[in-house]
């Protein structure tokens, strides 16, 4: 008996003073995650164009950087009085155990408090219609605004690669935009899709729906766009939250019979948390199918 109370004594002790570690700060909890998932054989049915984020680097073949605070294409703060600047930096963009990983920091850089990265697969990879499914999670804190969504190559923008080839013939929001996912950090655990064109578009989109769905930071979930010829329908885990199928389908309505490329980003909002460091949003997959 007095072993085992010894022992007991011992432990107790180890536990307490013995083990002590300076404690840490793990802003990104998905550095502790498994790696990302693989391509099964159902999958890859219908499969038209995946990125799975394998290997070290991000593949030049599929995607190119936005940088700065949107000034070099006329738009300072991207349009949307966003705080950060986006650099194609290691910190702020990274391949690791097969998820992409686009961090905001709060760093002092080109005037800016705040840096992260923004990739698009323009001049890469562009499609009409199919159905897009992205397995994600977001950043954690006010004022943060990741999204992953589309433009149309036509978009009339400055510096823009379609654009120097003679492809931007039309301005935003005529063009068209596909918002797939966003989420705002101010607004944690609720998820946004919308639809931006001549009759919907800025602060006054009202083609947009969205759903509260579970852990939206802390766990991955599946976020889902079926784009045909009549209706784009947004889903997460196979639950519907937004349809867009006008009646009446014109240049106003309905700018989503040509090609669009990929964008991904995490923007940093006026109102973001005083106490905010970094935060990622994390992507294990990206997949096309038609």
């Amino acid at each position: 008996m007095k072993q085992i109370r010894l022992y007991s004594l011992l432990c107790s002790f180890f536990f307490l003073f013995g083990c002590e570690k300076e404690p840490t700060t793990d802003p990104d909890p998905s550095s502790k995650e498994e790696p990302g998932l693989t391509l099964t054989e159902q999958d890859k049915i219908g499969l038209v164009w995946s990125e799975e984020f394998e290997g070290s680097t991000l593949n030049s073949q599929l995607w190119s950087y936005d940088l700065g605070d949107g000034s070099a294409y006329g738009i300072p703060g991207w349009g949307n009085q966003e705080e950060q600047s986006y650099t194609s930096n290691s910190k702020n963009i990274k391949l690791e155990n097969g998820y992409l990983k686009i961090t905001a920091r709060k760093e002092n850089i080109d005037n800016k408090s705040y840096s992260s990265a923004r990739i698009k697969s323009q001049n890469k990879f562009d499609f009409k219609h199919g159905r897009l499914k992205v397995r994600a999670k977001f950043p954690q804190s006010k004022g943060t605004w990741p999204a992953i969504w589309m433009l149309n190559k036509n978009i009339d923008e400055d510096g823009a690669y379609w654009d120097n080839q003679g492809f931007g013939t039309t301005k935003w929001p005529i063009c068209g935009e596909i918002d797939i996912l966003e989420h705002w950090g101010k607004n944690q655990d609720y998820v946004s899709s919308a639809v931006h064109n001549a009759s919907s578009y800025g602060y006054n989109v009202k083609n947009v729906g969205g759903q509260k769905i579970d852990s939206v930071s802390n766990k991955f979930h599946t976020y889902t766009l079926e784009w045909s010829e009549e209706k784009l329908v947004f889903s997460v885990d196979g639950v519907e939250h937004f349809r867009y199928d006008p009646t009446v389908k014109n240049s106003d309505t309905w700018p989503y019979d040509t090609e669009y490329y990929l964008i991904l980003n995490t923007a940093i909002e006026p109102d973001i948390d005083p106490n905010f460091v970094e935060s990622s949003m994390v992507v294990d997959y990206i997949r096309i199918y038609q």
